[in-house]
């Protein structure tokens, strides 16, 4: 497995990030982290300008993508590894890329409920420390 810096637009890329936040969408809390990482954005100009800032890590085993780290402005905004690839230390090898090239990652988001997530975050040594209630 490969851990690189995306320097490129791709198809397969795309087609992951997609995926990823139509998932997320479905999930409780996912229309919102979706809005608060799009912003006045469309998704795909989010991707467009978080690689060209360098902002998106890839892991790739061969030819396939197996996921990808978004770190923007101090915030670990997304990690996303295949359903099929989870488990092999994938999400870890992201956010260890991700530490590797930041001086400081100031928060990360999880959504309400995703255990794995906020578990892979907590064996960084990392803390919850704010819950947003919203009124939806």
């Amino acid at each position: 497995m490969q851990i690189t810096t995306a320097d490129k637009w791709t198809n397969a890329l795309a087609a992951l990030f997609t995926f990823a936040t139509d998932e997320a969408s479905t999930q409780r809390g996912g229309a919102t982290l979706i809005a608060t990482i799009q912003g006045t954005q469309t998704l795909g100009d989010v991707l467009d300008s978080a690689i060209s800032k360098g902002d998106v890590v890839v892991a790739i085993d061969g030819a396939e993508l197996l996921g990808f780290a978004l770190c923007r402005r101090g915030v670990l905004e997304a990690v996303y590894v295949l359903r099929e690839r989870r488990r092999e230390g994938v999400a870890r090898a992201l956010v260890n890329a991700v530490l590797a090239q930041r001086d400081e990652i100031l928060d990360a988001y999880a959504l309400p409920g995703d255990r794995a997530t906020k578990s892979l975050y907590e064996s960084f040594g990392w803390k919850a420390r704010l819950l947003t209630m919203r009124a939806e």
